[in-house]
């Protein structure tokens, strides 16, 4: 549906927003999918999603949807509409009106014009609204609709940016499904721009991980969450803690010795040089209390619980180790009533092998 070959954009003098001289950004966005587009503040990524809505120009490479090179079209012109952050609606115009602008542009005949907005207001629950103005409706509904002006044109693509960023908690997973169930209702294509890695883990079929205008992995959210191949995405996702040390590879195993221990892990990122660290996952950490002065073994450390913090159906704890490197683990309340765990207890972390992995250590120094 989606093909982004050799992309880069640079904004005056040699500034590169997008890409570099030396590398560019390349991927496809199959027909149907729901892919999405993460990354911190100023990685690129609305830059990204401006370009292949046409509403600013590449530097270079090219962009080209259902076989079509549209890479020099205007937005008008283009098989995508976009939803904005700031949904971007007219306060003059009713709720109706509001969805039919992009046909009446189109010059779709009327009765066509009132058919298809009245199928897209239902299809956001929103078709007793018509009527109304964008003043008398509340953030989540004004949400429904700019997605209803945005697919009552039937694009090819759907662009979101990041246009659940103002809702509270519950209207924003409220929407999540309501996007999820708008795709499979229509079979629509959907690229969703958003620095919110657990809403793009709930709603996408695959994710696109961005970093200083690069993408640095491609995956589906588990294998994103299981295969970290580098220590920012580990990081930026919150798939665990990066732990640094004399790295030795054999193969697909690795061993990693450290202050904190010695640990055996999966290289899973296919590097076989160069600089790497071990990322401990956040889940799959078994945690027991312990007294006096236990060594640690391999896959093992010794630390003290210094935060606990329950998130509504389990408990972050965060632990920290004798040489000061602290992590979080992830626990079930049955686990947390089991060992007993409070703060300043002295414990013992220990991970399956299978579970720790090596990656690209791509992260500035501490």
């Amino acid at each position: 549906m989606l093909e982004c070959r050799k992309i880069t954009k640079r904004y005056g003098g040699h500034f590169y927003s997008l890409g570099s001289p030396e590398t560019s950004v390349d991927f496809d966005v199959k027909p149907g999918e729901l892919f999405a587009v993460i990354g911190p503040s100023g990685c690129g990524k609305s830059t990204l999603l401006k370009l292949i809505g046409g509403f600013t120009s590449t530097s270079a490479g090219k962009i080209t949807i259902q076989g079509r090179d549209v890479t020099g079209l205007p937005p008008y012109l283009r098989p995508t509409n976009t939803v904005f952050q700031n949904y971007a609606l007219f306060p003059h115009l009713t709720i109706g009106e509001n969805v039919s602008f992009g046909l009446e542009m189109a010059r779709v005949p009327q009765a066509e014009c009132a058919a298809r907005v009245e199928d897209a207001l239902r299809l956001v629950g929103l078709a007793s609204f018509s009527r109304r103005y964008v003043s008398e409706m509340s953030g989540g509904q004004l949400q429904r609709v700019a997605l209803a002006r945005a697919i009552v044109n039937k694009p090819a693509i759907l662009l979101l940016d990041e246009p659940l960023g103002a809702l509270d908690l519950k209207l924003r997973r409220q929407m999540q499904d309501e996007i999820v169930e708008l795709k499979r209702a229509l079979g629509m294509t959907i690229l969703h721009v958003t620095h919110d890695q657990e809403e793009a883990c709930a709603i996408a079929d695959r994710i696109a991980v961005m970093n200083a205008g690069h993408i640095l992995q491609i995956d589906s959210p588990v294998d994103l969450y299981r295969r970290p191949r580098t220590a920012f995405v580990a990081e930026f996702i919150n798939a665990g803690t990066i732990l640094r040390g004399d790295v030795k590879l054999a193969g697909q195993d690795g061993r990693l010795c450290s202050k904190a221990g010695t640990f055996l892990g999966r290289n899973n990122c296919g590097e076989v040089s160069g600089k790497l660290a071990l990322l401990l996952p956040r889940y799959g950490a078994k945690v027991r209390r312990i007294s006096g002065n236990e060594v640690s073994d391999v896959n093992s450390l010794v630390a003290t619980v210094v935060r606990i913090a329950f998130t509504g159906t389990e408990f972050a704890v965060q632990l920290e180790a004798k040489t000061g490197d602290r992590f979080t683990v992830q626990l079930t309340i049955e686990e947390m009533a089991q060992g007993g765990l409070d703060l300043g207890a002295q414990v013992n972390a220990s991970w399956a092998a299978e579970n720790l992995q090596i990656v690209r250590d791509d992260l500035p120094e501490a």
